[in-house]
């Protein structure tokens, strides 16, 4: 992945105050520009040999592709779960403003 690339990383928390905990530190530090929380969101699991249905909340990151490795380590430094649910994925077009504006509020 390009070092210049937007990305939006996907992260589930158990609730929305979690989310909101972690996504606000991610943007103070700019190391997200935005962190936007999708309040419940049902997921099917399985974990330790169990099949799990539990409420959640989902952040959505906005960011740029070089601050990947250091949000997955806050992240996890900052999340309640073992093995919270960090994916990444590649912007590959949108408004040009809107990314422009990802790459001037994160360093």
């Amino acid at each position: 992945m390009a070092q210049k690339q937007a990305v939006v990383i996907f992260v589930t928390t158990s609730s929305s105050a979690e989310a909101g905990k972690i996504g606000r530190v991610l943007v103070e530090e700019k190391l997200a520009a935005c962190a936007n929380i999708v309040p419940l969101v049902r997921s099917i699991y399985r974990w330790q040999g169990k099949i799990c249905d539990e409420s959640e909340a989902l952040m959505v990151l906005k960011t740029r592709s070089g601050q990947i490795q250091k949000i997955i380590k806050r992240v996890r430094s900052l999340h309640s779960y073992t093995v919270p649910e960090i994916i990444v994925l590649p912007i590959s077009a949108g408004s040009k403003d809107y990314l422009r504006w990802i790459f001037e509020v994160t360093r």
